[in-house]
């Protein structure tokens, strides 16, 4: 028998007409899954974020003032999005560098959810990834918490945020998590054709890139190490993410 391969490279989104993509910050969606959104808005796919900040403590210029950043943030994020096929970015507000997984967030998410009733969410891991340590920004992790909660049981029980029926919204059962920044992945997305479409993206957070042939440098090592992992050629780059099935 074939040895089999450890992280399933999924192929086409079959059977998944809308995803939303949750995460903390802008430029958060683009360094992690958006090969993936170019792929699938391709295949014609609705996708939809929702920014949980808007990026405020972001940058590096002392001269710019937050409520300046945060416009530039939430701009720059719509431009990444519209390079990749999206047409819908919702900011949450909540304070960038302070996110914790509140109720209010947890409603905050279920609401989208309930809105956009996606077949698939894909969020950041809410645990910690000790060997890329940038990945899991204590607000990535927050942000991954809540919107695990979301997904189960939040969204899917029409007694948790009452408020959420008020205003029309009926429960929503999310078919399947996809989450990001993962040590142990179990799935894996071939980007290697859209990977300039991901940095094209990329290129749009102008306050937040310094050097962008250094960064376009470690996508690229990243996305390569992933495509190892996954058993596909050398030179090939892949997306990865750890899939839960929800029932």
């Amino acid at each position: 028998m074939p040895e089999q391969r450890a992280v399933e490279v999924e192929v086409s989104p079959e059977g998944v007409g809308r995803v939303l993509v949750v995460t903390a910050h802008p430029d958060d969606v683009d360094f992690g899954v958006a090969g993936s959104v170019a792929l699938w808005t391709k295949a014609g796919v609705e996708v939809a974020y929702c920014v949980v900040t808007d990026g405020d403590a972001g940058g590096s210029d002392r001269t710019v003032s937050r409520q300046e950043m945060a416009r530039i943030r939430r701009r720059e994020q719509e431009e990444a999005a519209a390079e990749v096929g999206v047409h819908e970015v919702v900011f949450l507000g909540h304070p960038d560098g302070r996110v914790t997984s509140s109720i209010e967030l947890r409603r905050d998410v279920s609401r989208q959810i309930r809105r956009l009733r996606p077949d698939r969410v894909v969020c950041q891991s809410p645990e910690r990834y000790w060997d890329r340590l940038g990945a899991s920004h204590p607000d990535h992790l927050a942000a991954g918490e809540a919107t695990v909660c979301a997904v189960y049981p939040d969204a899917r029980n029409p007694f948790a945020h009452p408020e959420l029926l008020d205003e029309g919204l009926e429960p929503w059962t999310v078919p399947e998590m996809w989450l990001m920044a993962v040590p142990e992945p179990t799935h894996a997305v071939d980007v290697t054709d859209t990977f300039e479409r991901k940095m094209a993206a990329l290129s749009c957070h102008r306050s937040q890139i310094a050097d962008p042939v250094a960064l376009e440098e470690r996508v690229r090592g990243w996305l390569g190490d992933g495509a190892r992992r996954a058993g596909l050629p050398e030179g090939r780059l892949v997306e990865s993410f750890r899939v839960v099935r929800i029932g």
